[in-house]
């Protein structure tokens, strides 16, 4: 090891307050592992739009008790530059239910009341979307939420919001990283909470916050429709996070009586004891709350992931022999079922919708149908909120956003994914459904057959470390078809351009990104989002299937799924080797 790394590793071991932390660090060093030890110390845990994410351990790539505090310390020096009265607009911070999580928001309380700056800290756990609610609920100039969402237990977060409640966006993103390098360098004043309440820096919010959000979600304009919902039965899993308590209120509340929790995953555990990875979307992790909705046989089979800022849902099926089964819907699913039910109920100036670049387009085109709005930004709820903010008007403000990733924001309470008011919201749905004898099934056919049977999929794809770099490959050989369909327009988000077939251009208002879209003549669509940094590409693919008169959603599936996989088969077979 040479004399700097020593000299950084020893100033770490001087500074880090945990001693855990410290201890492991001193076992790789008792070991000689000098291998792990330069892997802890190559550089610091990159802070970006979606603030921090990382294996919990000592050393500056990992999170930490002392990453956490560098990062608070030079998150309010960039707010102090920024936010002329952050002082006393204040911070609002809250946590998950992982092991570090309530440490690691208190040290951030304890450094930014050190700088003289308000915060409101949760008095106990809370779901992510209601640190996004807290920052307009209480005027504040930023939140911080401390969270893994649905990453594996090893991990942990820091989540930035700014004052508008939205999450951070470039350039706030660079500002901060820069500030925190500086602050890392830096001596921190590190108060007690105790300190901290007395000086008046540190207020806790305790059960009036939460009820605050209850009553918002009970309060909000998109939220009103309570058809019938008695006759609506679902099971619940929080997966082992924080959103049994507040969803099974919300629910209560919106008048859900028949709601079925799954006791097993019902209260906040870091280790995820039943699921092999906390994330709703991954194989058998809804097995449990399938087998409690068969259980009660009931209508929809409902999660929200561990921070409670997803939703995702099964829906009752019957096979030919009456057996009850739950097939889940997709996030595009979801999401053009809530643009459609929301767009039908909404006012005249209100009717502005967003999705991202990788969603099913079938939105698009539902609310062209309906006299409305779809804007569509770069992947991440920060855009979708950002620029749902930006891009309303008096007559036509924001309703609704998704990105297929599970994520949904149901009106403007909370500028962020919220799985607990989409729970509610697609309770409703359910419920109005049902009053008119109708299925959820009822509506995705009725939406299929006069848009078309809209198909998804996401594929990754590692190269080898000889293929040239994909994304420049293609710039210079751009194809003009593509399995055996004309490309009708190109978009290259990195120039902002969209070119056409016959030569023409048009610009793109969207931040430069290395993506590239591909839109053919039987209307599917490929984007490709190469990586710079390594033989590996992201791939999403989308078909688009006419259902005919003797079509079922069955068959329309099953065509769309094989022309799909043939798709995918010639794409990937066309990309250099």
């Amino acid at each position: 090891m040479d004399t700097q790394l020593k000299f950084r590793v020893q100033n770490w071991l001087n500074n880090d307050p945990d001693p855990l932390m410290r201890a492991e660090l001193q076992a790789l060093l008792d070991a000689n592992d000098n291998e792990a030890i330069a892997a802890r110390f190559a550089g610091r845990l990159a802070f970006g739009t979606a603030g921090l994410r990382g294996v919990v351990g000592a050393g500056p790539t990992r999170m930490n008790r002392l990453v956490v505090q560098q990062t608070s310390a030079g998150l309010g020096a960039y707010l102090q530059a920024q936010v002329s009265d952050i002082a006393t607009r204040g911070v609002v911070i809250g946590y998950d239910g992982r092991h570090d999580s309530q440490q690691f928001a208190e040290d951030a309380a304890s450094v930014l009341c050190g700088l003289g700056i308000k915060v409101y800290l949760t008095k106990q756990i809370a779901a992510t979307p209601l640190v996004a609610f807290g920052v307009l609920h209480l005027g504040a100039g930023a939140g911080i939420v401390v969270t893994a969402s649905h990453n594996p237990p090893q991990y942990n977060g820091y989540k930035v919001y700014w004052g508008n409640g939205a999450q951070i966006i470039p350039p706030h993103d660079s500002g901060i990283a820069a500030c925190i390098e500086k602050a890392a360098t830096e001596q921190i004043k590190l108060p007690t909470l105790d300190e901290a309440l007395m000086a008046g820096h540190l207020q806790i919010l305790g059960d009036d916050f939460y009820q605050a959000y209850r009553d918002g979600v009970h309060q909000s304009p998109v939220l009103q429709n309570y058809t019938e919902p008695a006759q609506v039965s679902l099971a619940y899993t929080a997966m082992h996070g924080v959103g049994n308590e507040m969803a099974l209120n919300v629910l209560q509340d919106a008048g859900f009586d028949n709601v079925y929790s799954v006791a097993a995953q019902s209260q906040p555990d870091g280790d995820f004891p039943t699921v092999n990875f906390p994330n709703p979307e991954e194989k058998g992790a809804m097995d449990l709350v399938i087998a409690e909705a068969k259980k009660h046989n009931a209508m929809l089979a409902c999660a929200n992931d561990p921070d409670a800022d997803r939703f995702a849902v099964a829906v009752r099926t019957a096979d030919d022999n009456d057996q009850i089964n739950y097939q889940m819907l997709t996030g595009d699913q979801v999401g053009v079922l809530f643009g459609h039910y929301l767009l039908s109920h909404a006012s005249d100036n209100q009717r502005l919708t967003c999705t991202t670049i990788v969603s099913s387009s079938l939105l698009s085109k539902v609310a062209a149908s309906m006299d409305a709005t779809c804007t569509t930004t770069l992947t991440g709820f920060k855009w979708l909120t950002n620029v749902g903010m930006s891009e309303q008007t008096d007559a036509n403000q924001f309703l609704f956003a998704y990105e297929e990733a599970l994520g949904y924001t149901l009106g403007t309470m909370v500028w962020d994914k919220d799985g607990l008011s989409a729970l509610v919201g697609f309770a409703q749905l359910t419920a109005e459904l049902a009053s008119q004898g109708q299925t959820i099934w009822d509506r995705l056919e009725l939406i299929y057959r006069q848009h078309g049977f809209h198909l998804n999929s996401q594929v990754s794809i590692a190269l080898k470390p000889t293929t040239p770099n994909i994304g420049a490959y293609l710039r210079d050989n751009p194809p003009q078809a593509i399995a055996g369909h004309k490309v009708v327009s190109t978009d290259d988000i990195s120039v902002g351009k969209r070119l056409f077939a016959d030569g023409s251009e048009e610009a793109i208002n969207l931040p430069a990104s290395d993506v590239l879209i591909y839109r053919l003549d039987n209307h599917a669509r490929v984007i490709v989002r190469p990586s710079g940094t390594e033989p590996k590409i992201k791939c999403y693919y989308e078909v688009v299937e006419t259902m005919n008169a003797n079509d079922t959603l069955a068959s329309a599936q099953q065509r769309a799924q094989a022309n799909m996989d043939a798709f995918i088969n010639a794409h990937q077979a066309d990309l250099p080797k």
